[in-house]
Order: C-alpha cells, then structure tokens, then sequence
C-alpha cells in the first residue's frame, strides 16, 4: 500500500493536519492505516482507495472511498506532493466515477436484467472542467432517451427517469456514520422550479437552441459528459454546441456575465473587503473573477478559434494568451492568483469538510495559514494580497469605457455633435431624435433601446471623427433602416470601440460596404480577429472553411455556409483597403482565392447532391475554366465570374445513376445547378454573377461542351475576341489530369493552331465597337476611359497573339513577359499597377466613377501609394498618355 521515496514534508503534513484541521484529524482516527503509511514519509497510491466487496452496499462502499480519498488528497497537498491539477483531477475523477457508479447502480436496482443506457450526466461547473473543489458539491444536469430508457412494465420513461435521477442524489448524498459521497445540486437544469430534475434529451436540446439564458452559455463551457450513458451525453453535447460558441457574437451573453460578477459582489458584500472573512470565490479580485475574465475571452473569440474552448481555467488563460487575445503577463498573473486562490480554498475546506469560500475570522486563520506552511495569519494575507490587487485590476479591464450620455435636449445634443466634428448638425440630430423614437424596427423594443444608448456617445465620437461623418451618418442610418435588430450590432460596437472607428471610415467611404452591413450587421464581428486585417490565405485553406461540417449537413446549408464565409471574406479584404491595411493588389489577389475556393466547394457539393439522383459519367468528369479577371486571378468587389464548363470523356457515354443521363445532358444540367448554386440569392445574400457567354458558340451554345469539342472549335472556328480571351484562361476545378489536358488545349490554340485571321484589325474594330456601346462611365473611369485598363488589355493581348509571345492568365506578369521580350514598353508595369489599384479601390469607394469628397480623395491616393489627390490624378492622367501610345503602337489607331 506504500509507495517510495519517504518526504519528510508528508510526516510534517500528517502533523499539521491533526492539529488545525479538526476534519481531517477525525478521519486520520478512521484511517489508522493511512495514517501509518503517512507517518514514515510515503503516501498511499490514488488507486488504492477503491474497495473491492461486492457484499458492501453500493452507498457505503463510495462513502468509504470518498473518505479515503479525501486523506491521501489532503496529505498530498499539504505536503506539496500532489500539485493543484493532481489535487482537483483526483477529486474531479472520483466524482466522475461515483456518479457514473450511482446512475448504474438505480437503474440495476430497478430493471436488473437492463443495459444502463438512456440516462447521462452532463456535469458543469468544476467537475466539468476537472478542477473540482476539496469539499464541493456537483452541478450535473441530468437527461434521458425517452427510446432507450429502461422502464417497468407500464412506466412512462419520464417517471422511471425522475425516480433513476432521484436514487442516484439519494444514494451520493445522504449521510449516515460515514458521512456523505458527494453534495448534488441540480439547480443549473433549464427552469429548476418548473421542469423535472432529468429532462428528455430532445427536449433539453430545444431549449438550449431557442430560449436559455446568456449565463447558461458561459456553464456550458466547462460542460462534459462524465456518467452514465456517455455516448447519449457526447450527443446531447454536440447539438447544443451552436448555442455555446457562435460565430456571430451575442455581446449581450458579455454585458450579462459582467452583471454576474457585480451582483455578486454586492450580495457578498461582505465578502468584498480584503483581510480575514474575505470571500475567496465571490470576493473582488477572487476565484470568480479569473474564471469570468476567461469565459469572457472564450465567448468572444472561442467561436471562431475551437482551440480556445479549454474547459478548465488555466489552460483557457494559458491559450488565449497564446493566441495574443490577452496579455502573457496577464496569463500569468491570473494563473498564479487561480492557483494560489484555489489551494488556500482548499485549505479553509478541510478544516471542517464545509463548502465555505471564506478566510476565517479569529485564531482560525492562523490555523489555516499554518496548514499552508506559513506562520500565521498576516503572512497569509501578505502572501494573498498582491494576487488579489492584482486580478481586480485585470477584471476591471474588460468592463466597456464610461462615455459620458449624449443629452436628450436637441440643442444641448446639437453642441455635443458639433464639438464631436459634424458639420451637418440638425441632420444628425434629427436622425438620433427618430433613432431614439423608435422609427425603426431594430430600434423599438425596449433592450434595443437601452443598447442604443449605451453605444451613442462612442459611435457619435467615431463617426464625428471619421472622414466625412454627414455621409457615414446618413449610412448609418439606412443600415439601421434594414436591420431586423439592431441589439447585436449595437452591442457588438458598444464592446469594441476600435471597431467604431474602423465603421464610422467604412461608412464615411464604402457604399457596398455598408450596404453589406444592412444586410449583415454580424459581418462587423469577423473583423474582431486581428489576422481579418491581414491577407486572405491560400485556395486550399480557404475552401477548408467553406467546407467546414459539410459531411453532416444538408445541401442548402452548405450554400449558405459557403455565402457566409465569401460574404465575411469579401468584407474584409474590402476594409483592409478602407483601413489601409493591405495593397489594393493584394486585395484583388485575395478576393480571386475566395472565389476560386467557393467554386471548388459549391463543384464538390453539387456533384455529390447531383450523383445521388443521376451517378457519374464513367472515365469523364467536370472541369471549370475561369477567363477574365477570375481567370487572371485579380477580382475586385463587384467583378462577375466568366467561367466555361468542360468535361472529359466519351459524350456519348451515359451516367450510373438510378436515373441515368447522357453525357452531354448530364453536365449540361450539372452546369445549371452549379451556375444557379454559384449566383441565386440565399438567406445568407447573393454570391457572384455568372458570365458564361464566352463558351463556345457562346448564348447559342450548349452551357457545357467536352474537351475534344471545345478544342475542335478553338482550333477552327474561334474568332479572334475569343482567343484573346483564351489569353486569360485558367482552369479552377476539376483533377490534376484534367487541368493539365485543359492547359495543353490552351497552349496549342495560342502557340498558333488556330484560324489565320487578322487580329488586329479585328481587335481594333472591336475596341471601337466598345466605345461606342460602353462608354466610360465618369471622369475616374480607369477601366473604359481612352487609355484605361481595357485598352492595356487590349495592346497586350493583340502583342501576344501577334507575336505568339508574353502568355500569361495574370496580366502583370504577361506584361512582365512582353516587357523582357522587348514588345511592351517598360512603363506599362507600372501602367498596370496602377490602374489595377485604382479599379479594386473606386469599385468600394466611387463605384460610379464620379470625383469623391475630399476625404475620399486622400483614401485612395493612399491606396495608390501617391503622397496626395493631385499627384493621383497627374499620375492617372500621364499613364493613360502612355497606355494610348502603347494601343495606338500595336493597333495603328488612335
């Protein structure tokens, strides 16, 4: 029963213990045995204290066990031997097992010949997260299958459920000589004082999706299935696990944790004053404190990161720290005031096996100070006090900056927007007098209101500081206009400040933006994580993503999920260029990954749902060839997707399906779907526009050709606008193989297997034709203005074609090609770049192409890399100078 080497601090621990913790000295009289193991410096193993008599009773033979494990724990901890996580893993797993040996037992006792199944413990609180307390009691939430339960004959499930859940408390907590197993408190079930203490699975499920409180978010961090039917629990748990980490934040779960702690501390306001009779638990600066601030964090950020949903605290500070959402000093600091806290607490505990969280008052705490191994009371709160300063002040952090209220007297709230910086002042007050009134359907209920008020004075600070607050009010206001509810968003602004001030320049500049926002207000909390401000990650991570949790969801949910994910990716890379956080050709770059992943994605998916009916086209498959600027992998916000539909194989093969299809049918049908999966309109919003007029034949047609057809037509019968666009042809689905067939096609036709035609008079004439039905559309127009992108485009693909020189799907770098092959002029680099950078920025900023407002003007010189608005139109006006001269060169015209 002993283990080796002997510690002297185990003998001194044994000591300790008899003299100031009259609990543990009762025991040690009962447990003669580990007492004498203890005494020559060797603690009995954890394992040890199971007792195997199948004659004991089941409630007897735990309390036995409990007992015993609670001496060796004790003698452990006080000796140093057992660190705090081996203290409350013991504790926690005892628990586990004891309730699990309950459940077992109460449906044995009642069905004897039935498998224990259809009953599970979710425990919460510290046994959920394995750090139980000495001397705490268990929070479980107890649930049931109503299909799998075992009953008595004629016993409906619920009752054989109620009686089950009632044995099991009875059989942990009742006392007799022995004592007690474990204290259960089943007050975090939904609706205590209405509902039976086991709940239907089905039941508890519905409630966690559409009516449990914010709090029950925070329980449901730490919640595991611990006893009983595991497998039912781990199910239970799955579902609602939407409910507990979301990505569209719900700060009203914040503000209602915050509003915990301050109950809390003024219901135990005697608690609150640090010294003896402080509440180590409720008090400020406490236990409560350090697992709220990281709940909060998790809550935050954990929907969006799985790797930060650590149910225990300190592994939960220890990651967020990680993840740079706190401060490692901060970690560190609420680390060791946890673990200090909780190990004292532990020691006040064993005093008299209480559940009290309190420093005692008297001579009391001298005992507890020497059972902690310092010398008396004062060197215990010395030893406290800094830890306890110190995680007040770290909690005080998160609460949201006091902003003073704007008035409700429009003249006195006229001189609050004036000082803020709005120029048009009864505007603004007009609109906050109607925002106020409840004009709006966002803004009508009561808690709407409540969370308007809160977040006026700082949303007026930021828009009255942003570059044109007249404009972003009144943006503001439209959005407003279209929110089904505002509270969200107003809570989400009201928690974050810095992103006020990022809305109040997106609203200032962005119409498409803001018009995003109307329709999803939550696309403002992606912009929450640092990393939204960096560039979008590669094609294969993206699609990752937009793939997530595709395996158990329908069809339509994957559209939707894809639709969210482009939504919340488009966004941001659109206010990386308002925040001048990223080139706008980085930007261009990264909105093409997001698209050619949503193509990838939304192809997988629609063959998949349209094999279920239909099979495969043995030894074929699909291939989509993106042209224009999706091929040229450089999108802006608003840029369609010109896409050709191919597909290998025999095409006059037929599909394995239950209802088969011949192949020109099948992919022609699968090119429908795809086209209508990739541009019709969800809930989620609208996608992209889907061009395929550039397939062969074009609207004439078929949607979707083979590969042997498609090649057949380039070689022969293309004209020439279709080979320059072939120039930009990239394939963006379909196997390695099938790419690589579709690329040597392209090469073929454009190394010269193609119809002898005159291109640049064609190309001309077409340039010409375009003039004149497609003019520019105002005086910042960079793509159809004389000398715009269009005319680059142009030059460069009648030099390639003539040439047979420079192919490249990216413009910038077929312009690199032609330029070291001395058939472009050394300044189109630059011509490129810039009027790329200015297409991707005017589209967020003057989609019309008309001159912007002052403050818009310094945005996009900023965006060009120009030091101001002159300098950007000089720049502009010279390159298309040398743009014309580059067409006119190549084309002969004008």
């Amino acid at each position: 029963m002993t283990s080796a080497p002997t510690d002297p601090m185990i003998i001194d621990a044994v000591a300790r213990a008899a003299v100031d913790a009259p609990f543990l000295a009762m025991i040690m009289g009962r447990e003669p045995e580990i007492v004498a193991c203890a005494q020559t410096g060797v603690l009995p193993a954890l394992d040890t204290v199971a007792i195997d008599d199948p004659a004991m009773p089941v409630a007897r033979r735990l309390r036995l066990e409990r007992r015993r494990l609670a001496l060796i724990v004790a003698l452990g901890d006080l000796a140093g031997t057992l660190d705090l996580t081996s203290v409350t893993g013991a504790l926690s797993g005892f628990a586990d097992r004891a309730l699990d040996t309950a459940i077992r037992t109460a449906i044995h006792e009642r069905t004897p010949d039935a498998e224990p199944v259809g009953f599970a413990a979710i425990a919460l609180g510290k046994q959920g997260s394995h750090e139980l307390n000495y001397s705490s009691d268990i929070d479980p939430i107890l649930i049931f299958d109503p299909d799998s339960l075992p009953c008595r004959p004629k016993e409906e499930p619920q009752e054989a459920a109620v009686r089950i859940g009632k044995r099991v408390v009875e059989l942990l907590q009742a006392r007799d000589g022995d004592g007690y197993v474990l204290r259960v408190d089943l007050r975090l079930r939904p609706s205590p004082e209405a509902t039976p203490i086991a709940l239907p699975v089905d039941a508890a499920i519905s409630y966690y999706e559409s009516q449990a409180l914010p709090w029950e978010r925070a329980a449901f961090i730490r919640a595991r299935a611990a006893a009983g039917d595991i497998d039912l629990g781990r199910r239970f748990l799955e579902a609602v696990r939407p409910f507990v980490w979301r990505r569209a934040l719900d700060f009203g779960a914040i503000g209602e944790i915050r509003g915990i702690s301050r109950r809390i501390r003024d219901h135990h306001a005697q608690g609150q004053l640090f010294g003896p009779g402080f509440d180590l638990k409720r008090g400020r600066g406490g236990i409560r404190e350090v697992e709220f601030f990281a709940q909060i964090h998790q809550l935050i950020h954990g929907g969006r990161d799985p790797a930060l949903r650590a149910p225990a605290t300190r592994d939960a500070l220890a990651q967020l720290a990680g993840a740079g959402w706190i401060g490692a000093d901060e970690a560190a600091a609420m680390i060791a005031a946890y673990t200090l806290f909780r190990t004292v607490e532990h020691r006040v505990q064993m005093i008299d096996d209480r559940q009290t969280h309190h420093l005692p008052v008297g001579p009391a705490l001298d005992g507890v100070a020497r059972l902690h191994g310092v010398a008396d009371a004062d060197a215990l709160l010395d030893l406290l006090r800094p830890h306890v300063t110190r995680t007040a002040q770290i909690y005080d952090s998160i609460e949201p900056e006091d902003n003073s209220a704007l008035s409700s007297d429009p003249e006195r709230l006229a001189e609050q927007l004036a000082a803020a910086g709005f120029a048009d002042i009864e505007g603004a007050v007009q609109r906050i007098v109607q925002w106020r009134a409840g004009s709006y359907a966002a803004l009508r209920s009561p808690a709407a209101l409540e969370a308007l008020e809160a977040v006026l004075p700082g949303l007026v600070e930021a828009l009255g500081l942003s570059p044109d607050p007249h404009a972003a009010i009144l943006r503001l206001d439209a959005m407003l206009a279209r929110l089904p509810s505002a509270i969200n968003f107003l809570r989400l602004i009201e928690a974050r400040p810095a992103l006020a001030r990022l809305l109040g320049a997106i609203l200032s500049h962005a119409a498409p933006l803001a018009e995003a926002l109307g329709r999803r207000a939550e696309l403002l909390d992606g912009l929450i994580d640092a990393t939204a401000l960096d560039p979008v990650g590669p094609v294969d991570q993206l699609a990752g993503e937009m793939a997530a949790g595709e395996g158990d969801a329908d069809y339509q949910a994957q559209l939707d999920h894809v639709r969210k994910v482009v939504g919340e990716k488009r966004f941001a890379l659109g206010a990386q260029i308002v925040a001048g956080a990223s080139d706008p050709l980085d930007v261009a770059a990264g909105y093409a990954r997001v698209a050619e992943a949503a193509i990838e994605t939304l192809a997988r998916a629609t063959i998949a749902e349209f094999a279920l009916r239909h099979g495969h086209v043995p030894d074929s498959e699909l291939v989509i060839l993106a042209l224009g600027r999706m091929g040229g992998g450089v999108m802006t916000h608003a840029s369609d997707l010109d896409l050709i539909y191919l597909f290998t194989g025999d095409f006059s093969a037929e599909s394995d399906g239950d209802k088969p299809l011949g192949a020109v049918l099948y992919y022609n049908r699968l090119a429908q779907r795809l086209t209508a999966a990739l541009s019709v309109s969800t809930a989620s919003g609208p996608l992209y526009e889907v061009d395929t007029r550039l397939r062969p034949s074009g609207t004439q047609g078929p949607l979707s050709v083979s590969l042997d057809g498609f090649a057949r037509y380039q070689r022969e019968s293309a004209w020439t606008w279709e080979h320059m666009a072939l120039t930009r042809a990239r394939p963006v689905f379909g196997s390695a193989a099938a790419r690589a067939a579709v690329i040597a096609v392209i090469d073929d036709v454009l190394a010269g297997n193609r119809p002898e035609r005159d291109v640049i008079a064609e190309a001309a004439a077409m340039r010409s034709e375009m003039a004149m039905h497609k003019p520019p559309q105002g005086p910042l127009d960079a793509k159809l203005l004389p000398g715009g992108l269009v005319d680059l485009e142009f030059a460069v693909h009648v030099a390639q074609l003539t040439h047979v020189a420079g192919f490249d799907p990216h413009l910038g770098r077929a312009i690199d090609r032609l330029i070291a092959a001395g058939l472009a002029p050394p300044a189109m680099k630059a011509a490129h770049d810039l009027l790329t950078r200015m297409i991707v920025t005017l589209r967020l900023v003057a989609p019309e192409a008309e001159m912007p407002a002052p403050a818009t003007q310094a945005l996009i010189a900023r965006a060009l890399g120009i030091e101001s608005w002159d300098a950007a139109i000089a720049s502009f006006d010279r390159t298309r100078q040398e743009v014309g001269d580059f067409w006119h060169a190549v084309s002969g015209r004008e």
